[in-house]
């Protein structure tokens, strides 16, 4: 049996952070909160993630950075991307950078999150 995945939620929203945590540990993934890029960052240089969900307008550093750097690591962990910005040019970028899917926090459901998490 494979292991429980491990899941990073990167979102400087606290309830959304918190609602994502527990909606996935009730499907049995493993769980982490980083609350901006720099904890993101530091968090992906100690430990292996198999997933990141990753906000994009945050403090210290944005999603996009966190995503060029993620371009150097050794162990990239599949990343979606969880924003309110609606642009096209935004969500090429992202996919640009590497993130499987781009998803706008209004317009999707913790379940399609889910879902999404499950696929990957």
């Amino acid at each position: 049996m494979a292991g429980v995945k491990r899941v990073l939620i990167v979102e400087d929203e606290r309830p959304l952070s918190h609602a994502l945590e527990l909606k996935l540990q009730h499907e049995g993934f493993e769980t982490f909160v980083a609350n901006n890029g720099e904890e993101c960052l530091k968090a992906i240089d100690e430990q292996v993630f198999d997933i990141i969900l990753l906000d994009l307008v945050m403090p210290i550093f944005d999603g996009f950075q966190v995503l060029e750097q993620l371009q150097n690591k050794p162990n990239k962990p599949a990343v979606i991307v969880l924003s309110n910005l609606s642009q096209a040019e935004d969500e090429d970028r992202v996919l640009k950078l590497g993130a499987k899917k781009y998803f706008i926090k209004s317009d999707t459901s913790l379940e399609v999150i889910v879902n999404e998490v499950k696929q990957v």
